[in-house]
């Protein structure tokens, strides 16, 4: 069996082909993936992939690409890297990180760097396979290099990744270099990011495409030039173009010709004023009309011009090409200036010379040097451009420049007539000829465009004896051919004759140089015109150059020529790098020819120009030595003087680049070997005299030329003793003695007197450094440093702040410690203590910081850091000892300086503050255990040592600051964080040595806590958010440092002891921020913690109440930010659970962890939903579970208000405003109409506690109106109407009842929507903790049904799976890790019974009370019992019937709230058939009521109804029933049901009697074309009379009021059979009857699926057409996702509780239990008042025969006759009762005059009233006292958006309703209206923020009860509404059926925000 083997040199590889790793212990491996290998066998590799260390597999051989590698840590722990150039390396991991980014920049939609960013990295690919081939010479290596590291610190930059330090475009280590280099790399990579650099010169790229014009047909020459208008000359040379007849150019090959780059442009030249200029001349006839003729002489004639602004090409886009107008000239003779006319806009002068003549050119502006320009545009250069340049030299002069450039202008002429009537056509010819009089061929130069000629024609003007011309010509001459050369001008007349000869009439010369040597001067020059004829012979020139040439210089008698008056007038100017016209300059060179001479041109040499001087540099300092050496006493200080004069000559930054040129003629090319003594002399005498010199100028000149005089000493000392073999050398180390020694003297003076020398003193310290190098030569490093040494060591000490000596004194130390003998270790030992005395005493007194952080950071870079050398050490040792103190402080004071205005200087304080910092962390780097104990034993004092710490860790906490370094800048981030760990571990044991016991000092250890903190916490350490690969290196080079601080942070504080107290509870904020921080280690480190915090409050305090209270105030804060996960609430549980098992307190220690956990559990939820991006149920359910939570356990007030505003928010933001009204209550509730002061909250401002209910009061209200709740509005519009009454102020009453008395016409004008209602289970672990596993009912949007709903449900959880039936899930579902929903639709059940069977009262406002306070929920399912009889399956036909009662009603601060209870009861056939009828028959008598009083617009409602009753009946539909109960079987089978089957009997007589009657007024407004149908109907009726055995109705049903007086049957108003109650089986729950008709299709998505469900609709006389969906209920026969209806419609009556009886309290306790209670006791609200007791009830009416039969089985039939008393709305009063008469709620409350008369009894027979005078239903509870109710909007403009929300609230104090059906009703609270509620704000009308609340539950403090909430029983109002003061309401509870009491939470103060 063959083994695996380790690997010694296979470790690496790349993988070829993908590898699936089907084999058993297989690696799977994609193509391109780099392995580490570490084992092999037989073909197979065993090893890693790189990307994911921690799977390990096998692979083929085969499949692998070994690579060589570096091997680190061999062994099991061994990492590999790869040995390939680190670019490639840093190329391969950037393209892999990039990858990811890249895909996802695609999923965000970033198209455009998705784009940009796939170009770059297949750029970057290309280019790595060019290096990786191998075959680039090395600068194109280093060229692409460039450019990959360029490519990829953009795409870094654009990823917002790290920037990478580099040198010479690798990656650096950073231990392998100091801190402080590492931060200059970082910095100066960032500047160069940010800023670019300025660029100084720049280049016009001109390109001519053609010239458009419709009048060409000659050949045409185009000049260029730039002009300067402001100077009125030209600052370049000229570019020259041909073109040929159409205007193209003439040699379209030759790109040259066509191209030029105008160079080295200033930035001064880039103005307003500078302006290429065109010149275009044409080739032909003189006049551009004249007919062709035989003469083919041709001429240059002007043709047009055209100019444009160089600044216009700064703005315009560059590569546009540019169509330039071309004009002409009015007049001829101002051709030269035409230009000048068209920038000055001189129009009359010139002309369009064509309308669609343009010239088509490309000009574009180019920056920076010319080499970078032939490296950026490499094209351009390649194809050829000719360079024009600028007149003159540029700005600075190159010493390798060679130019020998004579420009001359032929400015203009003066010529005679000769003897012609007209005018001369004058043309002039230029020649150039050498000595011997020949012409120099290809010397005239016209522009850079074409080659040079042999001579030059001018253009001719017409007729013109004073021509200008203007035209420039270069004549590039060489040197040696310029002495004896002149320029011939020959002057002819063009004929206009046919012949058109050119006739010679003169000529005039000008010789190039002068007979002393000098050339032409520049300027003007006035040459005399020469006659001569045709045939005149100019060849031998030597006739005529014996004649003078310019007037200028004639002898003055020769008259005869001065006073011609034909003349030329040329400019001159010579661009020469070789010759002179400086006389001068000559004499100084050609001394020896004139020895008499040398005072005087030396002292001449100061004026002569210095560029004239930087020409012959070398030829003048030979000649200033050669007078030296052989006159050196009589001329050795002039001499000295001139070579000061030269020397500083060169300080001048246009001479600047000839120092090279000085250097290398001192080591080349000077030869003064004796020149030394002389130097040396003349200097220390000039030194000799500063002090008693009264002008200093002249020596600081001299002072400033140190540097090359001791060049000059050094080098000819160095000469001589190589002549001389060495000898003097005493003698000349004697010499530099005296001299430093009087240097030395001078720079220890002080300024005095009128003499100050501090300013020489300063000149010379800034040569001086520039002379250790020279010295360095003769001498050794020691010798020189000590040199120096004494040099600064001799500067005086004190000095004023602002003497301009101490910045040069820091300037010199600056280039000292960068100089070669501080680099030098052997020196720097003796220098180091004078430098950092200089340095200390600077940043003591925060002087030049950036010239002392310069200086610190080159002394520290150059301490390695791995150097053991002694002598390091003690560099180290001396610098801590000398700055580390006072650099703390220098960082401290620069960190916390105001920031100046002026943005510039922003980046230098950067600068510095960035320095500083890199020093000090190079230094702490250097420091080892040695250094610090010399440190700590330095302190002779306790307090000097805790004011280091304190000082360092301020200082440390200050380098962590996110805005410390830019936010790419990681790796510093981390060797910054690395030092200041290591500094604090060795720091701690001093802490804990020297503070703690007796000596603890609290300050010291709480900023060392806080450091820890944050250090933990820095962005920059939080490796879960890094890529892999990048936090794999971090954890390599550094491990994770928050666990080593959190180790450190443990040890520290376990060693306080008994001064934890101290740090309790002011660290359990900063330490439960840690242990949020995602690090399992971490954390299992710091949790602990908090135990001991427990125990040690718990020994101080007897509790931890504080500890409490601190976690819960900083959970909140904390997991809002994101912190925190469900990982860390479980470890925090068990960690703790765990330590306090044998603790005393575990109790109470349980209590605090479970609080602690389930508010971490209800804040990660909603953090969860909050990410989330529409408002959805989630987010709102979720802030309701919280506010909920913050105000029953945790009772902290100020969480829970900015809950309820937060929530608020949410609805406002759904258009819930409903919901949102009910939220802002909560907060509302809690204040009081009082006059305290309310500090600024949230967005609330100072105010009044008045002020805020009020303001809050009116934004209610107006949520209310736009959420169409107007009712709830309309108490709240009553409550503040009367505070504005009782404080008179009847303007804002006025509005009040205005918007009041609006509600209530909205109330009955406007539609409202009634929603449906859903119960929605939660069932797995995967829900939210607020949803798991709970069931809640929620109200649906408008228009929103079953299906629309469920499928909502679905998009808000994705991934949640829809159950297919209502049975209770089993434990399965409970814990699955899945989310299950189960969706069906319930039906409300209205506690306002009282309003609903009201007669008369509009459907309208009855739709409200339907739909909206609703408390509990029911939902049917119908099923067969026992043998199903297929002949009628009503014999075993069954309901189970689920009742849900939630915890708030609905609508509440949420769609959705908790199902509290579940009532599971089975109704019987029998009792299902009562329930059918009943239901039936109160539908009846609502049509019948409606058509009779004119409500129904159509008769076709009751008609389809009368017609599907009667048309089932006849069927077998109640005939079915009788089948089926009324048999003797069934009598005698079921003898409990006698008194069922007689009250079903009593209901089929009545539904009988009510038909016949609907027959009736049928009959009387049935239209003529349905008379059939009723004809029909009536036959039926008959039919179904006789099949039910009926001759006559019974005595009771015959004596009904349904024979009417009114002619309106009477609907039921007292309870149906009590068959749901506990002491009955089976309670029927009242549901809600339609409205009106067209209601029908509420529910005509659902239908039963079952055949019983449809015999049911059969039997029960609904048919589809019509009726059969009016009141059926929700069966999930089929599935609960789908809307199926129950058999049995359960629209009931309830009757009055007094009626029924109450099994919780008789009417006499209830009383006294309201009578007993104190009005402190009693809660009230600001919406809800307080719900009368059953006594306060409507009192059911005295019993007659007139009433119709009732529907209870429990009281005998004489007692079910009830008389109707008149004030009773019912359908029994004669129409005219009903007019005029309002709805009866919501009502205005009577007076009561005083609260203890409200509680007194009524009456058992309430005496006859009119119906405005009713009390008021009952309203349920408000939130004070229970919990709120739901919310939702009912407006139809919310239908499109939806928000539902789930309750888990907290059970509150409710007061329990009697055990009755009829519960009371509530009212909700509407919303200002919208025209007038601004208008209400009385002091603020400042807009409130978003609210939300839940519910209050505490009992209220006494306050005044506003009347409009009380429902007080006395029967006559008050004549004026009372004052709030005057008047409590009564604290009665209204109680929710069968609810068991719950508990009344402690008392609470009125909130103080």
């Amino acid at each position: 069996m063959n083994m695996w083997i380790p690997t010694e040199h296979e470790k690496y590889g790349v993988v070829l082909a993908s590898f699936r790793g089907t084999v058993q212990h297989g690696l799977p491996l994609e193509i391109g993936d780099t392995v580490q290998i570490l084992e092999k066998c037989e073909g197979w590799y065993r090893g890693c992939i790189l990307k994911n260390p921690n799977a390990k597999g096998i692979f083929p051989c085969n499949y692998i690409h070994l690579k060589n590698a570096h091997i680190k840590n061999k062994g099991q722990f061994e990492t590999v890297v790869p040995t390939e150039d680190s670019v490639i390396t840093e190329m391969t991991s950037t393209l892999r990180d990039w990858g990811a980014m890249w895909k996802q920049l695609f999923v965000k939609n970033e198209g455009d760097l998705f784009h940009r960013l796939w170009h770059v990295m297949n750029e970057i690919l290309d280019l790595r396979r060019q290096v990786l081939v191998g075959h680039l010479t090395h600068d194109r290596m280093r060229d692409v290099k460039q450019h990959i590291t360029a490519r990829l610190d953009w795409g870094n930059e654009q990823l917002g990744l790290d920037l990478v330090p580099r040198r010479e475009f690798s990656m650096v280590d950073p231990d392998e270099i100091s801190v402080t280099e590492l931060y200059r790399l970082m910095e100066h990579r960032h500047r160069k990011k940010e800023t670019p650099t300025p660029v100084s010169t720049h280049h016009m790229f001109v390109h001519l495409k053609s010239l458009m014009s419709s009048n060409l047909g000659e050949e045409l020459e185009v000049f260029f030039f730039i002009y300067d208008s402001r100077e009125n000359k030209p600052l370049s040379e000229r570019f020259f173009v041909k073109l040929n007849k159409n205007g193209l150019p003439k040699f379209p090959e030759k790109t040259e010709r066509q191209c030029t780059l105008f160079v080295d442009l200033g930035s001064g030249d880039l103005r307003k004023d500078v302006y290429i200029v065109v010149h275009i001349i044409r080739i032909g006839r003189m006049g551009a009309g004249e007919k062709k003729n035989t003469c083919n002489v041709q001429y240059r004639r002007p043709f047009g011009c055209a100019v444009v602004s160089i600044a216009d090409l700064l703005t315009a886009d560059s590569k546009d090409d540019h169509l330039l107008k071309v004009y002409a000239c009015n007049t001829e003779s101002d051709w030269s200036q035409t230009h000048d006319n068209i920038i000055k806009k001189v129009n009359s002068r010139y002309n369009l010379s064509g309308s669609n003549t343009g010239l088509a050119v490309a000009l574009q502006l180019l920056h920076g040097d010319i080499e970078q320009l032939r490296r950026e545009y490499m094209v351009l250069f390649a194809r050829g451009v000719s360079i024009t340049k600028k007149l003159g030299f540029s700005d600075v002069i190159m010493p390798g420049e060679m130019r020998n450039d004579l420009y001359i202008t032929l400015e203009k002429g003066e010529f005679e007539k000769g003897g012609k009537s007209v005018a001369r056509n004058v043309e002039v010819t230029a020649y150039a000829l050498d000595v011997d009089g020949q012409i120099l061929k290809g010397f005239v130069a016209v522009g850079s465009g074409e080659p040079g000629g042999d001579e030059y024609h001018t253009f001719v003007l017409y007729h013109n004896n004073s021509p200008r011309w203007a035209e420039l010509i270069k004549l590039p001459i060489p040197v040696d051919m310029f002495r004896g050369s002149h320029v011939r001008f020959e002057f002819r007349h063009c004929s206009t004759k046919d012949k058109g000869e050119k006739k010679l009439f003169g000529f005039s010369f000008v010789p190039l140089m002068q007979e002393d040597g000098r050339t032409l001067p520049d300027g003007t020059h006035e040459l005399i015109v020469h006659k001569c004829e045709e045939n005149a012979n100019l060849q031998d020139c030597a006739r005529y150059l014996k004649l003078p040439f310019s007037k200028s210089n004639l002898p003055g008698n020769n008259q005869t020529v001065k006073g011609t008056k034909e003349s030329l007038w040329i400019t001159s100017f010579l661009c020469s790098t070789k010759l002179t016209q400086n006389g001068d300059m000559l004499d100084l060179l050609k001394w020896r020819a004139h020895p008499e001479r040398i005072t005087e041109s030396l002292s001449k040499l100061k004026e002569i120009d210095g560029s004239e001087i930087v020409k012959f540099l070398q030829d003048t300092l030979d000649t200033l030595f050669g007078i030296l050496d052989e006159s050196s006493q009589k001329y050795a200080l002039k001499v000295f003087d001139s070579l000061v004069h030269i020397i500083n000559l060169l300080q001048d930054s246009k001479f600047q680049h000839f120092k090279p040129v000085m250097d290398t003629y001192i080591e080349g090319h000077f030869a003064g070997a004796l020149s030394y003594r002389d130097l040396i002399k003349v200097l220390k005498w000039y030194v000799d005299r500063i002090i008693e010199a009264d002008r200093q100028e002249h020596i600081q000149q001299v002072l400033k030329a140190t540097e090359y005089i001791f060049k000059y000493i050094i080098q000819s000392r160095r000469l001589f003793a190589l002549a001389t073999g060495g000898q003097s050398e005493e003698e000349f180390r004697c010499c530099m003695h005296e001299l430093f020694m009087s240097i030395r003297f001078f720079l220890s003076q002080e300024s005095k007197g009128s003499r100050p020398i501090t300013q020489t003193q300063a000149v010379f310290l800034q040569q001086f450094p520039a002379v250790y190098g020279e010295l360095l030569k003769l001498f050794t490093v020691r010798e020189v440093a000590a040199f120096v040494r004494e040099t600064l060591g001799s500067l005086p000490t004190t000095s004023q702040a602002d003497c301009p000596l101490e910045a040069v004194k820091l300037h010199c130390i600056t280039k000292t410690v960068e100089s070669q003998i501080y680099i030098n270790p052997e020196s720097r030992c003796i220098l180091l203590p004078v430098v950092l005395r200089l340095l200390q005493a600077h940043l003591q007194e925060q002087r030049d910081l950036v010239m002392c952080a310069h200086i610190l950071t080159c002394m520290l870079s150059l301490l390695k850091k791995d150097d053991a050398e002694p002598t390091v050490s003690e560099e180290v040792d001396l610098i801590v000892e000398s700055v580390l103190a006072v650099l703390l402080r220098t960082i401290l004071e620069v960190a916390n300086r105001p920031q100046p205005a002026g943005p510039t200087l922003r980046p230098q304080v950067q600068d510095v503050t960035g320095e500083f910092v890199s020093c000090l962390l190079a230094l702490l780097r250097h420091m080892k255990d040695r250094h610090y104990q010399q440190l700590l034993q330095r302190f002779t004092s306790k307090d000097d040592l805790r004011d280091f710490l304190l000082h360092i860790f301020t200082v440390f906490r200050i380098l962590i600051r996110p805005e410390m370094f830019p936010k790419d800048w990681a790796v510093m981030k981390l060797v910054t964080n690395n030092i200041i760990i290591t500094t604090v571990l060795y720091l701690s044991d001093a802490l804990r040595k020297n503070f703690l016991s007796d000596k603890f000092d609290y300050k010291v250890w709480d900023s060392y806590f806080c450091l820890s903190v944050i250090f933990i916490n820095q962005p920059c350490l939080q490796l879960e958010t890094f890529s892999a690969s990048k936090r794999k290196k971090i954890l390599e080079k550094y491990g994770d440092m928050r666990v080593m601080m959190g180790c450190e942070i443990f040890s520290m504080w376990q060693n306080l002891g008994e001064h934890k107290l101290n740090f309790i509870p002011a660290m359990i904020g900063p330490f439960l921020e840690v242990t949020l921080v995602p690090q399992p280690d971490l954390r299992n480190v710091m949790i602990p913690i908090f135990h001991d915090m427990m125990d040690w409050e718990q020994r101080r305090s007897g509790n931890f109440k504080q500890v409490e209270a601190k976690l819960i105030d900083k959970l909140d804060s904390l997991l809002s930010e994101g912190k925190g996960d469900e990982t860390y609430r479980e470890l925090f549980n068990s960690i703790l659970l765990k330590k306090i098992e044998r603790e005393t307190w575990r109790e109470s220690g349980i209590s605090l962890i479970a609080t602690v956990t389930r508010l971490m559990e209800r804040l990660l939820d909603y953090r969860d939903c909050m990410k989330l991006g529409e408002v959805d149920g989630k987010k709102i359910g979720c802030t309701v579970s919280l506010l909920n939570f913050y105000k029953t356990e945790l009772n902290k007030e100020e969480m829970y208000i900015r809950y309820i505003h937060k929530l608020y928010d949410l609805h406002l933001k759904a258009q819930n405003y409903t919901e949102a009204s009910y939220t802002l209550l909560l907060y509302d509730e809690l204040l009081e109409w009082s006059e305290r002061p309310l500090r600024e909250f949230l967005s609330y401002p100072m105010q009044s506690e008045w002020q805020r209910k009020e303001y809050l009061h009116l934004t209610i209200i107006q949520n209310f109106d736009r959420g169409k709740c107007w009712e709830n509005g309309i108490i709240l519009c009553r409550e503040l109407a009367d505070q504005y009454e009782s404080y008179y102020d009847y303007r804002n009453l006025s509005k009040m009842r205005m918007m009041e008395a609006s509600f209530y016409d909205k109330i009955m004008d406007q539609q409202r929507l009634e929603p449906e209602f859903f119960r929605v289970g939660f069932y797995g672990k995967k829900f939210p903790f607020f949803l798991r596993n709970k069931e809640f009912v929620c109200r649906g949007h408008d228009y929103e049904r079953l299906e629309a709903f469920q499928q909502r449900m679905l998009n808000e959880f994705p991934h949640a799976i829809a159950m297919q039936h209502a049975n209770q899930p089993d434990q399965t579902i409970y814990q699955a890790e899945a989310q299950y929903l189960q969706i069906y639709a319930v039906t409300p059940i209205p506690d306002s019974q009282d309003v609903l069977q009201r007669d008369g009262v509009p459907d309208n406002i009855k739709s409200f009370y339907k739909v909206n306070h609703i408390w509990r929920f029911r939902y049917d399912r119908p099923f067969h019992k026992g043998t199903k009889d297929k002949e009628n399956e009503f014999k075993s036909l069954w309901v189970e019937r689920t009742t849900l009662t939630i915890v708030q009603s609905l609508p509440g601060i949420s769609r959705w709230f908790e199902v509290e209870r579940k009532e599971l009861v089975e109704v019987s056939p029998l009792e299902n058939a009562i329930e059918v009828i009943e239901n039936k028959n109160l539908q009846l008598r609502t049509l019948i009521t409606q058509c009779q009083t004119r409500q129904m617009q159509n008769i076709n409602p009751l008609t389809m109804c009368l017609n599907g009753v009667i048309d089932a009946a006849v069927n077998g539909g109640l005939a079915r029933y009788q089948e089926a109960f009324f048999v003797k079987d069934y009598v005698v089978n079921h003898p409990e049901d006698g008194d069922k089957i007689g009250r079903l009997r009593e209901l089929m007589f009545e539904q009988a009697h009510i038909l016949e009657f609907g027959l009736t007024v049928h009959e009387k407004f049935v239209p003529q074309d349905m008379r059939p149908l009723h004809k029909k109907l009536v036959d039926q009726f008959h039919l179904m009379k006789s099949s039910l055995g009926i001759q006559e109705f019974p005595a009771y049903v015959r004596a009904s009021p349904i024979h009417f007086t009114n002619g309106s049957p009477r609907a039921g108003r007292n309870s149906a059979p009590n068959i749901m109650s506990p002491e009955g089986g089976a309670r029927v729950v009242s549901r809600r009857s339609p409205l009106s008709y067209p209601a029908v299709n509420r529910y005509s998505s659902s239908s039963l699926s079952s055949q019983a469900s449809n015999e049911v609709s059969n039997i029960t006389g609904q048919s589809e057409s019509s009726d059969e969906v009016f009141n059926m209920q929700p069966s999930p026969s089929t599935s609960s996702l789908s809307s199926n209806h129950s058999a049995s419609p359960n629209v009931t009556s309830s009757a009055p509780s007094s009626a029924r009886g109450s099994p919780q309290l008789s009417d006499k306790q209830k009383h006294s239990r309201e009578n007993c209670l104190s009005p402190k006791e009693r809660p009230c609200s600001a919406i809800y008042p307080n719900p009368l007791d059953p006594t306060q009830r409507p009192v059911p009416h005295p019993a007659g025969d007139a009433s119709l039969p009732r529907s209870d089985p429990n009281i005998s039939t004489p007692d079910k006759v009830v008389k109707p008393a008149p004030s009773s709305w019912s359908l029994d009063m004669p129409l005219s009762d009903f007019n005029g008469k309002g709805p009866p709620v919501p009502p205005r409350p009577a007076y009561t005059g005083s609260p203890a008369k409200t509680t007194r009894s009524q009456s058992p027979v309430m005496t006859s009233r009119s119906p405005q005078k009713i009390s008021a239903p009952p309203f349920t509870p408000s939130p004070t006292e229970c919990q709120t109710t739901g919310l939702v909007s009912n407006s139809p403009v919310l239908s499109g958006s939806y928000s539902s929300g789930i309750s888990s609230l907290s059970r509150c104090s409710v007061s329990e309703a009697s055990g009755t059906e009829n519960t009371p009703t509530d009212h909700a609270l509407p919303n200002s209206a919208s025209s007038g509620s601004d208008e209400l704000i009385r002091r603020e009308n400042k807009t409130p923020p978003p609210y939300s609340i839940h519910e209050r539950n505490n009992p209220r403090r006494q306050v005044p009860l506003p009347p409009s909430l009380s429902i007080p029983p006395s029967i006559d109002a008050p004549p004026i509404p009372p004052k709030p003061h005057q008047i409590r309401r009564q604290n009665t509870e209204p109680r929710r059926p069968d609810q068991f009491p719950r508990p009344r939470p402690l008392p609470r103060k009125v909130s103080q925000l």
